[in-house]
């Protein structure tokens, strides 16, 4: 269906529709929500959780982008809001087991859904110095290596010229080299 005609029948409440959008995207969402969050039930909840602000922003959608395009950002998004109130309760977690004597969680192995077998130790790691880049640094980064999105379909994502983006998966790379080296070194 032409993505005109698909918003203007999910704005009419059309439920076949919008489970045609979902259809299309739910798997994109997913895995761009994963290669951030490193979880999947966070990623499966924050899937949910980006269909319903889909489904009530629809309305608002200028059509100034691609509708992919403005569900990526309402996907990275909700992802780091979702990062940002993790830290938030973290923290209160760790107050409070100072005063209770309880344990804080720890992060659960992450392992993402297209790593073979063989690789997933070394996707481990992968995955674990990816969550040290800067937001825009992983943003950037996940978009073109994992999702395999093009730089201009980036720069419209992230609002950010082709240089600006460009400038970040350079960044990326070179943060990913060091502390990847760093990480063999001392593990050699």
């Amino acid at each position: 269906m032409e993505e005109k005609i698909l918003i203007e029948k999910i704005i009419a409440s059309d439920r076949n529709a919008f489970k045609e959008l979902y259809d299309t995207f739910s798997s994109k969402v997913y895995n761009t929500l994963i290669g951030i969050l490193q979880n999947s039930e966070d990623a499966e909840d924050v899937t949910q959780e980006v269909f319903i602000q889909i489904f009530r922003a629809i309305g608002n959608f200028k059509q100034d982008s691609t509708l992919s395009t403005w569900i990526y950002r309402i996907s990275i998004n909700k992802a780091f809001e979702f990062l940002r109130s993790k830290k938030r309760k973290k923290r209160f977690a760790i107050v409070k087991s100072i005063f209770e004597k309880e344990e804080v969680e720890e992060p659960v192995d992450f392992l993402h859904p297209g790593i073979i077998t063989e690789n997933k130790e070394r996707s481990k790691i992968l995955f674990k110095a990816i969550n040290k880049l800067s937001e825009k640094q992983k943003t950037a980064f996940i978009l073109s290596k994992i999702e395999n999105l093009s730089h201009k379909e980036i720069c419209e994502i992230m609002k950010l010229s082709l240089s600006s983006v460009e400038s970040l998966i350079f960044r990326a790379k070179e943060n990913l080299k060091k502390e990847l080296y760093d990480f063999y070194k001392e593990n050699l």
